[in-house]
């Protein structure tokens, strides 16, 4: 009797047992789902069993995620990707967030262009930066890569955030010719040094320093991945009062041309230091040009003074440091802001 007793005693524990065991993994397979699910993995939970997600998704999201929050040393900056992740869908929208990025084009894209040709006697009709290598940095939704792809350089775009190039590729994949003149990776610049040690022809980093990390290793990489005698363009907010009113208090928070947060005056650069910067890094800075955009007729226009945006062309040295042979290149370029400023796609 007792021993019946006992027997039954312990199939009841066992079975109380296996319940609790199943509630349990339950419990653990719930929480997981919400984890999961709250970092945007695409797992699905199905009787009891995990459904196969692809190893591109995994990779995509650890990567972003690695990113986010890192605490090793980066040029990239968390807080400044968590922000451009709200805006990853409306790149392409000219008139919505971006359109003054769009409209910058009508300037940039010519300095860039005219700046490049005026140093080389070798170019083609129609495609004049055929057989140019240029690394867009920071590319986002590619605003800046496709006009130069037009132009037939041979375009590498690269942005820390998974979407902006999801985005970037979207938009590609409707021109079949930038399709195949433009690559776009999700990467940040550290990443890709050392595969692609003086690799590029010409470096672009538009609107792109004033939200980076660390300003000194990002032009240290700048130098190590751009062929000597290479071109390096930057756009970017000096670090005035004026550019404090008119980048941040009427542009964000009044007339709402960009969103607010967008950028933090603590972080625009003055081009006295970004030149000091270049030139400790094997640079020489050929041309300093004002900008100025209106955001009446929402176009911008260059002008002789840095006080608020500017755009800087610098070469990197060559091999031995030395001079390429002719003209002198300087003197040539410190013309070229006023006949650029006059010149349209």
């Amino acid at each position: 009797m007792w021993g019946g007793g006992g027997g039954a005693a312990r199939a009841l524990t066992r079975a109380l047992g296996r319940r609790r065991a199943e509630a349990a993994l339950l419990g653990a397979a719930g929480g997981l789902r919400g984890t999961l699910q709250n970092y945007n993995w695409k797992i699905q939970l199905k009787s009891s069993s995990i459904l196969p997600v692809s190893r591109t998704e995994i990779k995509s999201s650890m990567l972003t995620m690695k990113r986010l929050f890192s605490t090793s040393h980066s040029s990239v900056d968390s807080k400044e990707m968590r922000k451009f992740q709200l805006l990853a869908h409306k790149w392409w929208d000219e008139e919505g967030e971006y359109s003054a990025l769009h409209s910058m084009n009508d300037i940039r894209v010519p300095f860039i262009r005219d700046t490049l040709l005026n140093m080389s006697s070798n170019y083609h009709l129609g495609t004049p930066l055929s057989g140019v290598k240029i690394l867009d940095v920071g590319c986002g939704g590619g605003l800046l890569s496709e006009p130069l792809g037009r132009l037939g350089a041979s375009v590498t775009g690269i942005d820390p955030l998974e979407d902006n190039i999801r985005t970037a590729d979207q938009h590609k994949s409707f021109d079949p010719v930038l399709a195949k003149r433009i690559q776009y990776k999700s990467s940040s610049l550290e990443e890709i040094v050392e595969e692609c040690m003086e690799t590029f022809d010409v470096i672009v980093a538009s609107e792109v320093v004033e939200h980076v990390a660390d300003l000194e290793m990002f032009i240290k990489c700048c130098s190590q991945v751009l062929k000597p005698e290479g071109s390096l363009f930057i756009t970017t907010i000096n670090k005035t009062q004026l550019s404090y009113v008119l980048g941040i208090v009427v542009a964000e928070k009044i007339i709402g041309i960009v969103p607010e947060g967008t950028h933090e005056w603590e972080k625009f650069v003055p081009p006295e230091e970004l030149e000091r910067l270049l030139e400790s890094n094997g640079f020489s800075v050929k041309t300093v040009n004002g900008m100025l955009y209106n955001p009446l007729s929402g176009s911008w226009s260059w002008m002789e003074s840095t006080s608020v945006n500017y755009a800087m062309h610098a070469v990197k040295s060559g091999a031995q440091g030395q001079p390429s042979p002719g003209d002198d290149p300087s003197e040539m370029e410190r013309e070229q802001p006023s006949a650029t400023a006059g010149t349209t796609m």
